[in-house]
């Protein structure tokens, strides 16, 4: 007497076979709600990060913008020690080797920067430039205006 096991998933009919595919065809994809759900994660995300990215981006213009006042501040005070008299104007720190080129103003890429009379000082024949200030509109993130720098 023998016995002849018979493993229906494998031996099934087609229309078994068929109902199987469907219901694995079923579940290739997502449905809306999944993809909504992940939508508005998306969207909370960016509604967090995207305010502190702009935050951070301004704050580091601002520290730019100290950073290209003192360069050029040291510039004038170097020129005006060597040569004993002011630039008469930033280019002067340019041709002379002080500066290899103007920085922008990193707030205001348009403006060009106030260029303040040195004082009137009997060492110092020739007038010319003693600070350099942003002409940029505005105050920092403390409140302070960017003139004011």
């Amino acid at each position: 007497m023998s016995l002849n096991l018979i493993d229906s998933s494998s031996t099934g009919t087609s229309a078994t076979r068929g109902a199987s595919r469907a219901r694995r065809s079923m579940h290739r994809g997502f449905t809306f709600m999944e993809l909504m759900i992940v939508m508005v994660c998306i969207a909370i995300l960016a509604a967090v990060a995207i305010p502190r990215y702009m935050a951070h981006l301004r704050r580091a213009r601002e520290v730019v913008l100290q950073q290209n006042l003192w360069t050029m501040r040291r510039a004038i005070d170097y020129y005006t020690t060597d040569k004993e008299k002011p630039p008469a104007s930033l280019q002067d720190l340019v041709t002379s080797g002080y500066l290899r080129e103007i920085p922008r103003d990193p707030i205001c890429g348009e403006c060009t920067w106030v260029e303040v009379a040195a004082p009137a000082d009997d060492s110092l024949s020739a007038s010319g430039i003693g600070d350099v200030k942003s002409s940029a509109q505005g105050s920092d993130t403390n409140g302070k205006s960017y003139s004011e720098y």
